[in-house]
Parts: C-alpha cells; sequence; structure tokens
C-alpha cells in the first residue's frame, strides 16, 4: 500500500443491457454501456481493524412502521456489507492461491451509492466491483482485468447465493461500451470471455428509463429458466442462441456505421424475451409504452428499467412525457470512460451531505 495515500476511492457505475442480455449466463453474447448518472463509491481508510460500514441499502433505521414495511417489501432484507465482506473474502483466497504477499494492512470500508435499487441497473455488483477495485489499489495487486468479473461474479453466485452472469461485472471493470462473447469452450477452459471494447461514440440517440418503485430481486427470473437449460429444453437453448445473434448483429452494425438497424435488434431482443420469461405486466408496459411514441424499447435488465433508441429530439420529447404517465423517469446517459472512475469531481453531492 502507498504509505502516503490514506484513503482509496473507487467508483463502479451503473450499466445498461443493450443487446443480448439475458444470454450472458447462458454461453451467449451480449452489448452493455456503463453510465455516469448513477454510481457507488467505495472508500477504504487505513485502520486499526478490519471494518465494514453498514450504507444505505443496509437500513436498520426507519421513520415508521409504514417506512419499514415499505421498504421491506421493495427491497427484502438484504443489503451491501454482505457483497464487501463477499469479495474481500475472494480477493484475499486469490492472493493466496497465487501466490501474491500483500501488506499487513486493515482497512474500514464505507460505501455511497444512487443506483436505483433492483430495477436492473446493477447496483448490487457495481458495489462489487468498486470493493474489487479498491480493494487492488490498497494492496497494490494487479489481477488480470479478464478476470476481475469472474471473482466478483464468484462472490455473488458462490458466496452469496445470488443468480448472476459476467455481464453487468465485465461492464463495469471494462467501463464504456463492450462486446462479450461468452463462447461456452472459452469461458469453461478460462473462466472468462472474449471482450472486445466498442467506441462509445458509435452509439446514438440512447435512452434509459426507470420506474423506481418497480424493485424486484434479478435472480427470480432466471431460476426458472436456468433450470430448463440446464435440461437442454429446446425453447430455452434456441432463444439464448438467438439472443446471442441480436447482440453480434448489433456489435456488427454499430462497427459498419448502420445505426438503422439497432431499433429492430433492440425490439426483437425484448420480443423473444417475452416469450421465455414471465415478464410481469407493468414491466410489458414501459416497454409499450415507450414503443407507443416510436421509440425502440427491451430491458436494461431484468425489469424495472428500459433501454431503447429514439430518432430525434420529438420523439425523446414524446417517449419522456408518455413514460411519465407511467411514473417513470428518463434519461440521456452518458457512457462512461475509465477516467470518470477516478475523476476528481465530487461524487454528486452524496458524501457531502452524508
Amino acid at each position: 500500500m502507498k504509505q502516503n495515500m490514506q484513503i482509496i476511492r473507487a467508483r463502479s457505475f451503473a450499466r445498461a443491457g443493450f443487446l443480448g442480455n439475458p444470454s450472458d449466463g447462458y454461453y451467449g453474447k451480449t452489448i452493455s454501456f456503463s453510465f455516469t448518472a448513477f454510481c457507488v463509491e467505495l472508500r477504504l481508510t487505513e485502520s486499526s481493524r478490519l471494518r465494514f460500514v453498514p450504507g444505505e441499502v443496509d437500513d436498520a433505521t426507519f421513520d415508521s412502521p409504514r417506512q419499514l414495511v415499505r421498504d421491506l417489501r421493495l427491497y427484502g432484507y438484504y443489503g451491501g456489507v454482505r457483497m464487501l465482506k463477499a469479495v474481500s473474502k475472494l480477493f484475499f483466497e486469490w492472493c493466496d492461491e497465487h501466490g501474491v504477499s500483500i501488506p499487513d494492512a486493515n482497512f474500514t470500508a464505507e460505501y455511497k451509492i444512487n443506483i436505483p435499487r433492483l430495477v436492473g441497473l446493477s447496483g448490487s455488483s457495481a458495489i462489487c466491483s468498486a470493493m474489487l477495485k479498491a480493494l487492488m489499489e490498497f494492496y497494490s495487486v494487479d489481477i488480470p482485468i479478464e478476470d476481475q468479473p469472474t471473482l466478483i461474479m464468484c462472490a455473488e453466485r458462490d458466496e452469496l447465493g445470488i443468480a448472476c452472469g459476467l455481464q453487468d461485472r465485465v461492464a463495469q471493470i471494462y467501463n464504456g461500451l463492450t462486446f462479450m462473447d461468452f463462447n461456452r469452450e472459452l469461458v469453461d477452459s478460462t473462466g472468462h470471455g472474449a471482450y472486445e471494447r466498442l467506441d462509445p461514440k458509435l452509439l446514438k440517440n440512447v435512452y434509459i428509463a426507470y420506474d423506481p418503485l418497480r424493485a424486484e430481486e434479478s435472480g427470480k427470473a432466471h431460476k426458472k429458466v436456468k433450470k430448463l437449460f440446464q435440461q437442454q429444453n429446446h425453447d430455452v437453448v434456441a432463444a439464448m442462441s438467438e439472443f446471442a445473434d441480436i447482440a453480434q448483429q448489433g456489435r456488427d452494425a454499430l462497427v459498419a456505421g448502420r445505426l438503422e438497424k439497432l431499433p429492430a435488434l433492440v425490439n426483437a431482443n425484448f420480443d423473444l424475451r417475452d416469450r421465455i420469461f414471465n415478464v410481469a405486466e407493468e414491466n410489458r408496459r414501459m416497454v409499450m409504452t415507450a414503443r407507443s411514441s416510436g421509440a425502440s424499447a427491451k430491458f436494461a435488465g431484468s425489469g424495472g428499467a428500459i433501454v431503447g433508441t429514439y430518432e430525434d429530439d420529438a420523439q425523446y420529447a414524446a417517449l419522456v412525457a408518455s413514460l411519465n404517465a407511467l411514473g417513470c423517469r428518463t434519461l440521456k446517459p452518458v457512457i462512461a470512460s475509465k477516467a470518470d472512475e477516478s475523476s476528481d469531481i465530487e461524487f454528486a453531492t452524496i458524501w457531502r451531505n452524508s
């Protein structure tokens, strides 16, 4: 650890699955991007003992019985500290297994998050990826970048029992716009896929919208489909191959500058998902309302947030108005870069107001 550095700060941003999801957990292909509107900022401060400070999603104090009931109905009983612990455990185990000596130093870990909770924008994996980034800097350890998302996924999946794939973790470690190929042979032999950074400038006229009251644990949506995939159910296996093809077509269209191909691919991605997953009517309504304005739309994750494309400012205004009527918030995302992780700009106003 650098002796003159008292505080290590790491950021991870919200992510949107643009094309191909949810095939990342099924040896498919995806395109995702991280964006700067929402993020996790994590701080490690050298201390005499290891300490994990509860964050906002670890709430144990409520204004009233009504707020307690509401929060537990929306968000459940789980928080972020367990994720910090799980990532730390696997980080220390990785160092032991690879013969990496680390300084005899302890830390206090604390995080702030403004990613909307449980709407499919990857708040939990952002907490985990920010923790891993901070640990690597604190202890001066260099884990190969392609292995970092796998370590994070194992922390969530194996330590905490969360059903998840690699996509979110890759997006938050690589940042920007990333094409991911989770080829079965490669993943099974190396533990990671093939990841290609794409120029974010290739992706234009994209929006994200979310319903802050559509909280739902993303793992629930995958459990039944995962079982069918493992049983080699023909419809599910064929669908995952089709998701992967949509992502590949999207990647090729972006690289060739054929943006006119993207809206149909976005819509096809959702229509396919709607055929094999039990999509909640509230989530389907978000997609169909967005489409009624002429925009394309699909889930950004597993529900609660959507992503798509629009043609011009007039169509975007119509999109915002129609989604506002459902209680949704809409934004034009700024795709994150690696430089945004270490920017000196104050993290929103979260730390100042805490």
